[in-house]
């Protein structure tokens, strides 16, 4: 499978993401839906953990593999996924569809950027 996001453009990507996510419930209107809104903030906050901690030139204490990264971001991205069904919150339309929007942008970084760990001598 062709790859086509580098390490250093996946960093650039979850740093967008974050904020965006976090957001994402006054941005697109639906501050009202409270689990919706609550697991916004838990998604963000746990790429941002996972952003800080990764082995990679973005990661600020560089202690978990980026492939690891890769599949929370995949793991995170399936939780997104499946959550509006899950929490019960499906019948609004501007958080489920939010969700699923973060479900795609996660199963596409994590399975369109390419696992190549960064060299002991850079960390």
């Amino acid at each position: 499978m062709n790859q086509p996001i580098t390490r250093v453009e996946h960093g650039f990507t979850d740093y967008s993401y974050i904020p965006m996510v976090a957001a994402a419930p006054s941005l697109v209107g639906f501050e009202d839906e409270k689990t919706a809104t609550t697991l916004c903030r838990v998604a963000s906050g746990a790429i941002l953990a996972s952003s800080l901690l990764t082995r990679a030139e973005w990661g600020a204490f560089k202690v978990m593999p980026y492939k690891t990264h890769l599949m929370l971001d995949v793991a995170v991205g399936l939780f997104s996924l499946s959550a509006p069904w899950l929490f019960g919150f499906a019948h609004n339309a501007k958080a489920r569809n939010t969700f699923l929007a973060m479900a795609a942008m996660g199963i596409a970084a994590g399975t369109l950027s390419k696992p190549e760990e960064m060299p002991a001598w850079k960390a």
